[in-house]
């Protein structure tokens, strides 16, 4: 193995771990520990889409801090900071009384959530620009999310057992701090050929109104699918402890939505290598559509986790292709659009928990939140079709646009 082969695998190795901290464990870990605090009437289901919706309004600023354009020199930094502020407010979760004071602490730790993902992504995307392969690693990277949220699956019935809710954050927290401390000095610049490889990427020139178009479709994709695909992300195991006779099986369908996050971004990227990202990016938007929806067409254990698994297998790949897809259009400056991207893609992470909330409040149920978002996500895939701009193309198109996919 060269030198800079193995760089990228240790920076991928803390990438992976900071993953798992702020998003697997800072953002999901709320999903399966939900249900726990609703049981103990801490708040309301609206005060719990409210606590959800905290955090994707911290996920938005966070994103919109980075669009900015904080320098690249400091990203490292802050990148470790906020990891740090991501740990902390895990552990205050369980330590904390106060709805205020749960609210202030979701906000937070979805800032964090945000800055981590943006600046991490761009760290290791530029360290393995050198690699004959990066899909590969790219894929295990991602997977990074999918393994936290197994671990919650796992982790999170028995500490509640042993320990209650308020151990329940602390022993996740203190999971998250063992891997800081292991991902910490892996967490590296890349070598500055790297970098510079990154941003010379080859493509193929396009005029500006055909790359402003691209980013209008993208854009239009992604705040659909964060405002879609967030309503099952927060409410799931909670819709199946609803379900009669399926309590049993509520630990189990976000165990499996993590499980099958896991290897979903290596083979979406496999696949968008094969018929494009744009084709790829299509189909799933469609599965996880499918994948939100079937819970409530089938409320049994056949259709609760075949639903979990199309979620777990799309919700991480829907995310890595469109960031890759950014990143072959627009190699010399995909940062800052990565940044919007986030942004948008938080402002609909904001407004989904609240308006499920509200209805699920008003009816009792969560089944028409549930199929509004899968009728959101699905209008995300038309959007991969029918935008202005050039005619999509499915299939095996010519290599030689495979640059512009």
């Amino acid at each position: 193995m060269n030198e800079q082969k193995k760089r990228s695998l240790l920076l991928v190795g803390g990438g992976i771990a900071s993953l798992f901290i702020a998003m697997g464990v800072g953002r999901f870990a709320y999903t399966p520990i939900l249900p726990l605090m609703l049981k103990q009437q801490l708040f309301s289901e609206a005060g719990a889409g409210a606590l959800a919706s905290s955090n994707y309004a911290g996920y938005l600023a966070g994103a919109i801090m980075t669009a900015l354009g904080a320098r690249k020199e400091s990203r490292l930094s802050r990148l470790k900071l906020a990891l740090i502020v991501s740990v902390a407010t895990t552990a205050w979760m369980g330590i904390a009384g106060s709805y205020a004071l749960w609210l202030a602490l979701r906000f937070v730790s979805g800032f964090a959530s945000a800055v981590i993902f943006v600046y991490v992504s761009g760290l290791v995307m530029d360290g393995l620009a050198g690699l004959s392969k990066p899909h590969h690693a790219v894929g295990l990277f991602y997977s990074g999310v999918g393994l936290g949220i197994t671990a919650t699956g796992f982790a999170v019935p028995w500490l509640h057992a042993q320990y209650g809710w308020r151990g329940t954050w602390l022993g996740m927290a203190l999971i998250c701090a063992v891997l800081l401390a292991l991902a910490w000095t892996k967490l590296r610049e890349p070598a500055d050929s790297a970098a510079a490889e990154a941003r010379t990427i080859s493509s193929v020139p396009e005029d500006r109104s055909s790359l402003t178009s691209f980013k209008i479709r993208l854009l239009i994709v992604y705040g659909l699918e964060g405002l879609g695909y967030i309503v099952t992300g927060t409410f799931l195991v909670a819709y199946v402890q609803q379900l009669p006779a399926m309590q049993s099986f509520s630990a189990w369908s976000w165990i499996l939505v993590g499980a099958t996050a896991i290897p979903s971004c290596w083979l979406w990227s496999l696949l968008a290598g094969w018929i494009g990202s744009r084709s790829a990016l299509f189909a799933a938007l469609v599965l996880q559509a499918a994948g939100i929806a079937l819970p409530v067409i089938y409320p049994a254990w056949p259709g609760v986790l075949l639903g979990a698994v199309l979620f777990g297998l799309t919700f991480m790949g829907i995310t890595t292709l469109t960031i890759s897809w950014t990143r072959q259009r627009m190699p010399a400056d995909s940062g800052r659009f990565v940044g919007v991207l986030t942004a948008v893609y938080g402002t609909g992470q904001v407004i989904g928990p609240i308006v499920a909330g509200w209805m699920v409040s008003g009816s009792g149920h969560y089944q028409g939140a549930l199929i509004g978002a899968a009728s959101i996500v699905c209008a995300g895939a038309l959007a991969t079709i029918f935008p202005a701009g050039r005619k999509a193309s499915f299939g095996k198109t010519a290599r030689i646009s495979a640059a512009k996919r």
